[in-house]
């Protein structure tokens, strides 16, 4: 789920973003994500990593620096310093508004930048750079062309990924005025390093001196084959998906620890510590999730509740097997989709229930099919539907054995 945000910076002017909220669930922690050089925050890469942080819990804050994409001011007018402080900023903001940020990530000269302001945010228990120099002067390499006459003439008017930019000689003293590396020693925050080895921007030499520059903890992920933008979006995707995980292991919230349910071939293990409310760890088969209540009914919202699983396995057997049945008769059906709905009925109520007292568990299934089908042929999907495996077991008698290990 996306939310456009805006909010003011320490120089009066209006900085753009848009806040990647979880779709279930409340976020388990907070990142903000520092675009590269003369990007913007609708660039690819920054879009589907902050996705990818979305879709594992941890809602992320992406925006624009002074006088890029939809923020206001002039880009002239910044250097290194001035996104610096914008970084910080938006992490007050969100402070205020949210939560304040648990994870700072930064991508080229957007990852030195988060090195920098790190020391001023102390909330975030998690630092990644992605294909970041170790100092601000290292961009200067992008105007070799242009920077003599840039110091000669005060500024100049050059081309940085095929735009226009005026530099000014002030961003060139800035960057060079910097001493990031110097810093990284003192973070006193996780550390991931992640950097392609075929990055021709920025050589995987200058990951090589941010890592070698911190202290543990921290980690180097390599990115091989992609490019410095990581334009192939299995690359960015990728990026997202590693950091998440990779940031879990530093993130608490409410003194729960995100641990995992352990790994049993051909079963669901559930894990939940009774300080934890009904928070609990599931790991079906390999497949890791995450269960909870709402918080009306004393949980956190983390996770789907028992009742939502058993909803979905029948939504998702439905659909299988609706597809399944379309391709073994050659139905021309595109796609399926199930809506389930669980609720609790009283019986009385219930016409063809052999339950008289009480109440009874009734599950609503809303079936859609694209294709073009006859009537016919929709009429004996619906049929189809009620051979579902797991629509039989619940029609069918079921026995629990429970035994204590």
């Amino acid at each position: 789920m996306l939310s456009n945000i805006s909010f003011q910076n320490r120089g009066g002017e209006s900085l753009a973003g848009v806040l990647h909220v979880p779709d279930i669930g409340i976020p388990r922690a907070y990142a903000l994500f520092a675009h590269c050089f003369t990007c913007t925050k609708n660039i690819k890469a920054a879009v589907n990593i902050a996705d990818a942080l979305a879709q594992e819990g941890i809602a992320t804050l992406r925006f624009d620096f002074t006088g890029l994409g939809q923020s206001e001011g002039d880009f002239a007018e910044t250097h290194f310093s001035s996104n610096v402080a914008d970084l910080i900023d938006a992490a007050a903001y969100m402070a205020e508004n949210f939560e304040a940020p648990r994870v700072l990530v930064g991508h080229s000269l957007g990852g030195t930048a988060v090195l920098a302001a790190a020391h001023q945010v102390d909330s975030a228990v998690a630092v990644a750079t992605i294909g970041s120099p170790a100092d601000a002067e290292h961009v200067l390499h992008l105007l070799d062309d242009d920077l003599e006459a840039i110091e000669a003439q005060g500024e100049a008017r050059v081309r940085l990924a095929g735009r226009p930019f005026k530099i000014k000689k002030d961003f060139v003293d800035n960057v060079r005025s910097q001493s990031v590396r110097d810093g990284i020693r003192s973070l006193r925050k996780a550390l991931l390093v992640m950097h392609s080895p075929a990055d021709d921007l920025v050589s995987i030499d200058e990951a090589g001196r941010i890592y070698s520059a911190a202290l543990h903890p921290k980690s180097f992920i390599t990115l091989d084959k992609a490019d410095h933008l990581l334009t192939r979006e299995a690359d960015s995707r990728y990026a997202g998906q590693v950091l998440a995980a990779w940031a879990s292991r530093y993130l608490e919230q409410a003194g729960v620890k995100l641990e995992h349910a352990p790994y049993q071939p051909g079963a669901v293990v559930v894990e939940s510590n009774t300080e934890d409310g009904f928070l609990s760890a599931i790991n079906a088969d390999g497949h890791r999730l995450i269960a909870d209540e709402p918080v009306s009914y004393g949980g956190t919202d983390r996770g789907p509740t028992p009742y939502d699983l058993l909803s979905a396995a029948l939504g998702a057997c439905t659909a299988m097997t609706l597809n399944m049945y379309a391709r073994h008769k050659k139905i021309p059906v595109r796609s399926v989709r199930v809506d389930t709905h669980h609720n609790k009925i009283h019986a009385k109520d219930c016409d063809d229930c052999e339950t008289a007292q009480g109440k009874v568990d009734q599950f609503e299934r809303v079936i859609a099919i694209e294709g073009e089908l006859e009537a016919s042929q929709r009429q004996r999907m619906l049929e189809i539907a009620d051979r579902c495996p797991v629509h039989r077991t619940l029609h069918s008698e079921v026995k629990i054995r429970s035994r204590l290990k």
